[in-house]
């Protein structure tokens, strides 16, 4: 029995998590990809697994499986990565109020948390600001990986243990069923997985206008720390991020808190800023980030939103130490009626998997594997 084919569109994140579910199943997977290599939303992100931002359920049990893929993947390329966990701080006896009640709920369903005074935090990570600070809430699920590294070995990892072929430096302009075309090409497959990101809807226009779906433009810097070898010890956020991850709005407390920040904190809130730092295990300290919503932006990073994003920082970390080495922007499709996810049959063998938003690097594993074991 010959071995059926598969084509993947799309070699960021989604479109490598599916050619390797693919190819589990038994498929001959081709990916093809516009570019040389990913230089997408992919690589422009913070490298972090972050479960502790998914809701109790099948969603946080998918952060987890991808976490578990990742792990196994990046083992088989022998790259580092950072088993740090993450700690929300609290400034704020609202947002205090929202960790404590999280704590009571995330630990009631088995999830790794400690609530921390802010004494145990600053004994055990370094470079936290401890003035005003009241405590905060430990989680041990979270895994840093540098994006970068990851997404650039992936392909010859997913080509040695899977069989997965890449084409690079070919735009595919046309799919239809068995048949994705390129100017100059066409390649037949059993079935075509269209994963390309933001790019999807230059295949496919009216569906893609026909969706709720949108794109978010977000902006990122990165930094070094003048002392070779520092280390925070685990991945920083604050009050604000429990106002963006999904897992923090089954909290009665988090009213109080959303209403305090929109008061006081309107700019933040109209750009959509939260704000984060992790370090990969080679010591890079990506901090960010914004998210701005429509279809088209302009291609300039703004520098009041990055001076936003620091002030804010210098509220939870010290960084006089740190020199910042680069900044970047990056766009990916959202869905606009919360759904976390797209797929989509185009016709019998042409299928969508896009629209899971900012949350590429923690799901995409899970999302894909779950997806094609469907079909």
């Amino acid at each position: 029995m010959l071995q059926q084919k598969a084509i993947v569109v799309g070699a960021g994140i989604v479109g490598l998590a599916t050619a390797r579910a693919l190819a589990i199943k038994g498929f001959k997977v081709t990916v093809i990809d516009k570019t040389q290599e990913a230089i997408g939303a992919s690589i422009r992100n913070f490298g972090m697994l972050w479960p502790v931002g998914q809701p109790d359920g099948p969603l946080y049990n998918r952060a987890k499986r991808s976490k578990e893929i990742w792990i196994e993947c990046l083992q088989g390329m022998k790259q580092p990565f950072n088993p740090c966990g993450s700690v929300h701080l609290a400034y704020f006896q609202d947002e205090w109020a929202v960790l404590e009640e999280m704590h009571t709920k995330f630990s009631s369903n088995n999830r790794p948390v400690q609530l921390f005074t802010a004494s145990q935090i600053t004994e055990r990570f370094s470079g936290i600001n401890s003035r005003k600070l009241i405590g905060g809430l430990y989680s041990d699920d979270e895994v840093i990986v540098d994006p970068r590294a990851a997404i650039k070995g992936l392909p010859a990892y997913l080509h040695a243990a899977y069989g997965v072929d890449f084409i690079w430096g070919t735009a595919i302009t046309g799919v239809t069923k068995h048949k994705a075309s390129s100017f100059d090409k066409e390649f037949e497959a059993d079935i075509i997985c269209v994963c390309s990101g933001a790019d999807f809807e230059t295949l496919f226009p009216s569906i893609f206008k026909s969706l709720p779906i949108t794109k978010s433009r977000l902006q990122m810097m990165r930094f070094k720390h003048e002392k070779p070898g520092y280390k925070i010890g685990t991945a920083v956020c604050g009050g604000l991020s429990l106002l963006h991850y999904k897992s923090f709005a089954v909290a009665s407390t988090l009213s109080d808190l959303q209403t305090r920040i929109n008061n006081e904190m309107s700019e933040y809130v109209k750009h959509g800023i939260h704000v984060m730092v992790s370090q990969s295990a080679e010591g890079e300290l990506t901090v960010g980030d914004t998210h701005e919503y429509g279809l088209e932006f302009d291609p300039f990073d703004n520098h009041y939103l990055n001076q936003l994003v620091l002030d804010y920082l210098k509220k939870m970390m010290h960084i006089d130490d740190w020199q910042i080495t680069q900044s970047w922007n990056g766009i990916y499709p959202v869905m606009k009626n919360g759904a976390t996810d797209l797929f989509l049959t185009v016709e019998p063998g042409v299928y969508i998997l896009n629209g899971i938003g900012g949350h590429g690097m923690t799901m995409s594993f899970g999302f894909a594997e779950e997806t094609i074991n469907t079909l």
